[in-house]
């Protein structure tokens, strides 16, 4: 099957999906082999469905070793629902939920919880722009908090956790849109991770939750909650308490599977660290390019960067775009330059992308 007129893109969501998924999409869109329908079609009741949502999830567990303690469970409405739907579940009466404040997306999360309960800031970067990540010693944390909220990826400031805050005994809870499956992670560590699919492993419209049994079942019973934004019904009934996003849980699970057959997470860590240190050698070469994040807590995912003047900018991601290099204009609230090079996003691109900047360079600096 060829595929043709495939620009490299940069965008940071909805991104660059592996390409052997997408042909395998493309062939079976449809009908799905020996169904005689397309995935579009089929009813999630149908044991076809039941049989895709079974193996995703089972992927999922193995390709990061999820406990048996923790569901998986497959909801919509993206991260930015989560930002309620965790402080809605866990955040019960009298208590107080400690929020690191480490990013856009971040701040988003807190002022979305303030909304339901008491909420502490345990630390924040946002007077310097959030930068760089808040360092362990200057995090004030609420003994006894109903859990922990840290963004482990800021996708518009390109910073990153390498070394996971220390919370004691306290759920620790992750936003993990933008960096989730992209290196081994010790899932014993969280009490609940979610993330939404279209950065890192499949596209808009279905959400991951992994969340520790005991708190999912924290909101059993809870009939204020309405139901649809109740962990714990959606548990019970598998994902399956309405029609779920059918096409995202399948393309999904075969982003999973391509994850697995490149040799799981280790392997993908390695080729996501040869990804970002080709780039941020070539921001780092001359002083022409300059990295926006703390050196010591910059992205594997979303790497950062300006030129001398936003005339010169719009210069380099009008060429850049001219010559198939998608997607690199920064978040509109920060500007400069972003380069989201997620788990798919191929190597040849970071090669072209290097290429570009040098010639770039000389025939502007």
């Amino acid at each position: 099957m060829t595929t043709v007129n495939r620009v490299f893109n940069f965008s940071a969501g909805p991104a660059v999906l592996p390409l052997p998924v997408l042909e395998q999409i493309q062939s079976e869109l449809v009908a799905l082999p020996g169904v005689g329908m397309s995935v579009l079609e089929i009813s999630h009741r149908s044991k076809t469905f039941e049989a895709i949502l079974a193996k995703a999830e089972a992927d999922i567990r193995s390709l990061a070793n999820v406990p048996s303690n923790y569901k998986v469970l497959f909801l919509q409405g993206g991260a930015s629902l989560q930002f309620s739907m965790v402080p809605m579940n866990l955040l019960g009466q009298g208590q107080t939920a400690d929020y690191i404040d480490c990013g856009s997306w971040a701040e988003k999360a807190l002022k979305e919880a303030k909304k339901v309960g008491t909420v502490n800031v345990a630390a924040s970067t946002k007077g310097e722009n959030y930068s760089r990540l808040p360092k362990q010693s200057e995090l004030t944390l609420t003994p006894g908090a109903a859990y922990v909220h840290v963004t482990t990826n800021n996708t518009i400031e390109g910073t990153e956790y390498s070394t996971l805050p220390q919370v004691g005994d306290v759920p620790l809870v992750a936003d993990a849109s933008s960096d989730i499956f992209s290196g081994p992670v010790d899932v014993s560590k969280f009490g609940l991770i979610y993330a939404g699919a279209q950065k890192n492993i499949g596209p808009a419209g279905v959400t991951l939750v992994i969340a520790r049994e005991d708190l999912v079942a924290k909101s059993a019973g809870n009939k204020a909650l309405p139901t649809m934004l109740n962990y714990s019904v959606h548990a019970e009934n598998t994902s399956l308490y309405n029609t779920p996003p059918a096409f995202g849980i399948y393309a999904m699970g075969l982003v999973i599977k391509w994850l697995l057959d490149l040799g799981g997470l280790p392997a993908i860590a390695e080729i996501n660290k040869r990804k970002a240190a080709k780039l941020y050698a070539e921001i780092d070469r001359t002083g022409f390019f300059r990295g926006t994040a703390n050196k010591d807590d910059r992205s594997l995912m979303n790497v950062t960067f300006r030129l001398g003047s936003e005339e010169l900018e719009s210069k380099f991601v009008k060429e850049a775009t001219a010559a198939g290099l998608d997607g690199l204009k920064g978040h509109r609230s920060v500007g400069g330059m972003r380069a989201s090079i997620y788990n798919a996003f191929p190597e040849a691109g970071i090669d072209a992308l290097v290429s570009f900047m040098q010639e770039f360079e000389r025939k502007n600096g």
